[in-house]
Protein backbone atom coordinates (compact mmCIF):
# COMPACT_ATOMS: atom_id res chain seq x y z
CA UNK A 1 0.00 0.00 0.00
CA UNK A 2 1.07 3.70 -0.51
CA UNK A 3 0.43 6.45 1.91
CA UNK A 4 1.26 9.98 1.08
CA UNK A 5 2.25 12.87 3.29
CA UNK A 6 2.54 10.16 6.08
CA UNK A 7 6.13 11.21 7.48
CA UNK A 8 4.10 12.67 10.40
CA UNK A 9 0.42 13.08 12.04
CA UNK A 10 -2.57 11.66 10.26
CA UNK A 11 -0.83 10.04 7.51
CA UNK A 12 1.83 8.34 10.02
CA UNK A 13 -0.26 7.22 12.21
CA UNK A 14 -2.67 5.51 9.33
CA UNK A 15 1.26 4.00 7.73
CA UNK A 16 1.65 2.32 11.24
CA UNK A 17 -1.98 0.92 12.15
CA UNK A 18 -1.80 -1.19 8.23
CA UNK A 19 1.63 -1.69 9.09
CA UNK A 20 0.75 -3.98 12.36
CA UNK A 21 -1.68 -5.79 10.23
CA UNK A 22 1.23 -6.87 8.61
CA UNK A 23 0.45 -4.60 5.30
CA UNK A 24 3.55 -3.69 3.53
CA UNK A 25 3.60 0.11 3.31
CA UNK A 26 5.43 2.50 1.11
CA UNK A 27 5.38 6.51 2.57
CA UNK A 28 6.50 9.50 0.96
CA UNK A 29 6.54 13.39 1.99
CA UNK A 30 8.53 16.10 1.18
CA UNK A 31 10.08 16.31 4.93
CA UNK A 32 13.33 14.41 4.17
CA UNK A 33 14.24 15.10 7.66
CA UNK A 34 11.35 12.91 8.88
CA UNK A 35 10.87 10.97 6.73
CA UNK A 36 14.37 9.47 6.57
CA UNK A 37 14.17 8.30 10.18
CA UNK A 38 11.07 6.04 9.77
CA UNK A 39 12.99 2.98 8.47
CA UNK A 40 9.56 0.68 9.56
CA UNK A 41 8.43 1.23 5.90
CA UNK A 42 9.65 1.39 2.16
CA UNK A 43 10.19 5.63 1.86
CA UNK A 44 10.50 8.37 -0.89
CA UNK A 45 10.90 11.68 -1.23
CA UNK A 46 7.64 13.23 -3.13
CA UNK A 47 5.98 16.68 -3.86
CA UNK A 48 2.59 15.12 -4.49
CA UNK A 49 1.82 18.95 -5.98
CA UNK A 50 4.71 17.70 -8.90
CA UNK A 51 3.87 15.26 -11.55
CA UNK A 52 7.18 14.51 -12.03
CA UNK A 53 7.56 13.53 -8.04
CA UNK A 54 4.53 11.68 -8.45
CA UNK A 55 5.83 9.51 -11.30
CA UNK A 56 9.77 8.94 -9.41
CA UNK A 57 7.43 7.43 -6.45
CA UNK A 58 5.06 4.88 -8.56
CA UNK A 59 7.88 3.86 -10.81
CA UNK A 60 10.01 3.07 -7.21
CA UNK A 61 6.79 1.58 -5.93
CA UNK A 62 6.81 -0.93 -9.21
CA UNK A 63 10.06 -1.88 -8.43
CA UNK A 64 10.56 -2.63 -4.86
CA UNK A 65 6.58 -3.59 -4.58
CA UNK A 66 5.59 -5.22 -8.08
CA UNK A 67 1.86 -3.85 -7.47
CA UNK A 68 -0.18 -2.00 -5.14
CA UNK A 69 -3.74 -2.99 -3.60
CA UNK A 70 -3.86 0.09 -1.36
CA UNK A 71 -3.77 4.08 -2.26
CA UNK A 72 -4.47 6.19 0.59
CA UNK A 73 -4.46 9.92 -0.91
CA UNK A 74 -3.49 11.86 2.81
CA UNK A 75 -1.22 14.66 1.34
CA UNK A 76 -2.96 18.14 1.79
CA UNK A 77 -2.73 21.98 3.24
CA UNK A 78 -4.65 23.70 5.19
CA UNK A 79 -4.00 26.62 3.00
CA UNK A 80 -4.27 30.83 3.23
CA UNK A 81 -7.07 32.08 5.65
CA UNK A 82 -8.87 35.29 4.82
CA UNK A 83 -11.33 36.93 2.87
CA UNK A 84 -10.96 35.77 -0.79
CA UNK A 85 -9.78 39.01 -2.07
CA UNK A 86 -6.89 38.97 0.63
CA UNK A 87 -5.27 35.90 -0.76
CA UNK A 88 -2.89 35.59 -3.84
CA UNK A 89 -3.51 33.23 -6.99
CA UNK A 90 -0.20 31.58 -5.91
CA UNK A 91 -1.93 30.88 -2.84
CA UNK A 92 -5.23 29.53 -4.50
CA UNK A 93 -3.15 27.37 -6.60
CA UNK A 94 -0.46 25.83 -4.34
CA UNK A 95 -3.41 24.51 -1.82
CA UNK A 96 -5.43 23.09 -5.32
CA UNK A 97 -2.17 21.57 -6.50
CA UNK A 98 -1.70 19.70 -3.67
CA UNK A 99 -4.44 18.85 -2.45
CA UNK A 100 -6.73 17.99 -5.13
CA UNK A 101 -4.26 17.62 -8.52
CA UNK A 102 -1.83 15.56 -5.96
CA UNK A 103 -4.55 12.98 -5.65
CA UNK A 104 -5.09 12.85 -9.35
CA UNK A 105 -1.48 12.37 -9.94
CA UNK A 106 -1.65 9.74 -7.47
CA UNK A 107 -4.64 8.19 -8.89
CA UNK A 108 -3.75 8.37 -12.69
CA UNK A 109 -0.46 6.11 -11.70
CA UNK A 110 -2.43 3.55 -9.30
CA UNK A 111 -5.21 2.84 -10.64
CA UNK A 112 -3.65 0.61 -13.74
CA UNK A 113 -1.69 -1.42 -10.89
CA UNK A 114 -4.79 -1.52 -8.49
CA UNK A 115 -6.26 -3.13 -12.01
CA UNK A 116 -3.59 -5.10 -12.34
CA UNK A 117 -4.19 -6.83 -9.00
CA UNK A 118 -7.87 -7.66 -9.52
CA UNK A 119 -9.40 -4.89 -7.37
CA UNK A 120 -8.38 -2.68 -4.60
CA UNK A 121 -8.89 0.56 -2.36
CA UNK A 122 -8.55 4.65 -2.86
CA UNK A 123 -9.10 6.20 0.45
CA UNK A 124 -9.04 10.36 -0.16
CA UNK A 125 -8.59 12.20 2.83
CA UNK A 126 -11.08 15.33 2.00
CA UNK A 127 -12.76 16.88 5.18
CA UNK A 128 -16.30 17.92 6.61
CA UNK A 129 -15.66 21.33 4.95
CA UNK A 130 -16.03 19.21 1.83
CA UNK A 131 -19.77 19.50 3.41
CA UNK A 132 -20.26 22.98 4.22
CA UNK A 133 -18.78 26.53 3.43
CA UNK A 134 -16.46 27.88 5.79
CA UNK A 135 -15.97 31.30 5.81
CA UNK A 136 -11.96 32.62 5.21
CA UNK A 137 -10.84 29.16 4.22
CA UNK A 138 -12.25 29.27 0.47
CA UNK A 139 -8.82 27.37 -1.54
CA UNK A 140 -9.23 24.90 1.35
CA UNK A 141 -12.76 24.25 1.33
CA UNK A 142 -12.82 24.35 -2.68
CA UNK A 143 -10.47 20.98 -2.93
CA UNK A 144 -12.19 19.28 -0.33
CA UNK A 145 -15.52 19.25 -2.01
CA UNK A 146 -13.48 18.47 -5.35
CA UNK A 147 -11.84 15.51 -3.74
CA UNK A 148 -15.42 14.64 -2.88
CA UNK A 149 -16.14 14.82 -6.53
CA UNK A 150 -13.45 12.61 -7.55
CA UNK A 151 -14.22 9.73 -4.92
CA UNK A 152 -17.77 9.20 -6.06
CA UNK A 153 -16.72 9.57 -9.86
CA UNK A 154 -14.04 7.30 -9.57
CA UNK A 155 -16.20 5.22 -7.71
CA UNK A 156 -18.42 4.49 -10.61
CA UNK A 157 -16.06 4.36 -12.94
CA UNK A 158 -13.87 1.30 -11.45
CA UNK A 159 -16.55 -0.60 -9.35
CA UNK A 160 -16.76 -2.96 -12.32
CA UNK A 161 -12.86 -3.70 -11.92
CA UNK A 162 -13.32 -4.19 -7.76
CA UNK A 163 -11.69 -1.12 -7.34
CA UNK A 164 -13.10 0.96 -4.37
CA UNK A 165 -13.19 4.49 -3.94
CA UNK A 166 -14.05 6.43 -0.49
CA UNK A 167 -13.79 9.92 1.27
CA UNK A 168 -13.04 10.06 5.03
CA UNK A 169 -14.37 13.98 6.02
CA UNK A 170 -12.53 14.36 9.39
CA UNK A 171 -13.43 17.53 11.60
CA UNK A 172 -10.82 18.77 13.73
CA UNK A 173 -7.98 16.77 14.09
CA UNK A 174 -6.00 16.77 17.66
CA UNK A 175 -2.26 17.67 16.27
CA UNK A 176 -0.27 21.13 15.19
CA UNK A 177 -2.13 21.70 11.85
CA UNK A 178 -5.24 22.52 13.92
CA UNK A 179 -3.58 24.53 16.22
CA UNK A 180 -1.74 26.88 13.39
CA UNK A 181 -5.20 27.18 12.06
CA UNK A 182 -7.03 28.20 15.57
CA UNK A 183 -4.13 30.48 15.75
CA UNK A 184 -4.80 32.56 12.22
CA UNK A 185 -8.59 32.46 12.92
CA UNK A 186 -7.82 34.04 16.25
CA UNK A 187 -5.72 36.88 14.62
CA UNK A 188 -8.12 37.27 11.99
CA UNK A 189 -10.85 37.09 14.15
CA UNK A 190 -9.68 39.83 16.89
CA UNK A 191 -10.40 37.15 19.12
CA UNK A 192 -8.39 35.25 22.15
CA UNK A 193 -6.72 31.77 20.63
CA UNK A 194 -8.50 30.03 23.89
CA UNK A 195 -12.12 30.64 22.53
CA UNK A 196 -11.86 30.11 19.16
CA UNK A 197 -10.74 26.87 20.27
CA UNK A 198 -13.47 26.32 21.80
CA UNK A 199 -15.79 27.55 19.08
CA UNK A 200 -14.22 24.89 17.32
CA UNK A 201 -14.52 22.07 20.37
CA UNK A 202 -18.37 23.19 20.12
CA UNK A 203 -19.04 23.10 16.83
CA UNK A 204 -19.97 19.22 17.03
CA UNK A 205 -23.04 18.10 18.99
CA UNK A 206 -20.03 15.13 20.91
CA UNK A 207 -17.93 18.61 21.51
CA UNK A 208 -14.79 17.40 20.98
CA UNK A 209 -11.86 16.80 18.30
CA UNK A 210 -11.15 13.52 16.81
CA UNK A 211 -7.87 11.38 16.87
CA UNK A 212 -5.55 10.61 13.72
CA UNK A 213 -6.22 7.15 15.14
CA UNK A 214 -9.71 7.67 14.83
CA UNK A 215 -9.11 8.31 11.07
CA UNK A 216 -6.68 5.85 10.68
CA UNK A 217 -8.82 3.10 11.72
CA UNK A 218 -11.54 4.33 9.58
CA UNK A 219 -9.28 4.17 6.67
CA UNK A 220 -8.29 0.58 8.04
CA UNK A 221 -11.71 -0.22 7.66
CA UNK A 222 -12.51 0.59 4.54
CA UNK A 223 -9.51 -1.36 3.15
CA UNK A 224 -10.45 -4.29 4.85
CA UNK A 225 -13.17 -7.23 4.20
CA UNK A 226 -15.27 -5.72 5.94
CA UNK A 227 -15.77 -2.77 3.98
CA UNK A 228 -15.87 -4.50 0.78
CA UNK A 229 -19.07 -3.36 -0.49
CA UNK A 230 -18.20 0.36 0.81
CA UNK A 231 -17.96 2.92 -2.35
CA UNK A 232 -18.79 6.15 -3.22
CA UNK A 233 -18.76 7.20 0.32
CA UNK A 234 -17.81 10.37 1.91
CA UNK A 235 -17.70 9.62 5.41
CA UNK A 236 -17.93 12.46 8.10
CA UNK A 237 -15.37 11.38 11.04
CA UNK A 238 -16.55 14.71 13.09
CA UNK A 239 -18.41 14.24 16.21
CA UNK A 240 -21.30 15.22 13.88
CA UNK A 241 -20.36 18.99 13.35
CA UNK A 242 -23.73 19.26 11.72
CA UNK A 243 -24.84 20.77 14.79
CA UNK A 244 -23.12 24.03 14.16
CA UNK A 245 -24.55 24.60 10.10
Amino acid sequence: MLVTAAASGIGLTIARQFSETGARVMICDIDRDSINVLDRFETCICDVSSIADVDELFDKLETVFGGLDILVNNAGVGGPIGPLESLTVSEWQHTLEVNLYGAYYCCRRAIPLLKKAGGGSIVNLSSTAGFYGVPNRTPYVASKWALIGLTKSLAGELGSAGIRVNAICPGSVEGERIDQVITAESRIRGLPEEMVRTEFVQSSSMTTFISADDVAALALFLCSSQGRYISGQAIGLDGNTEVKW
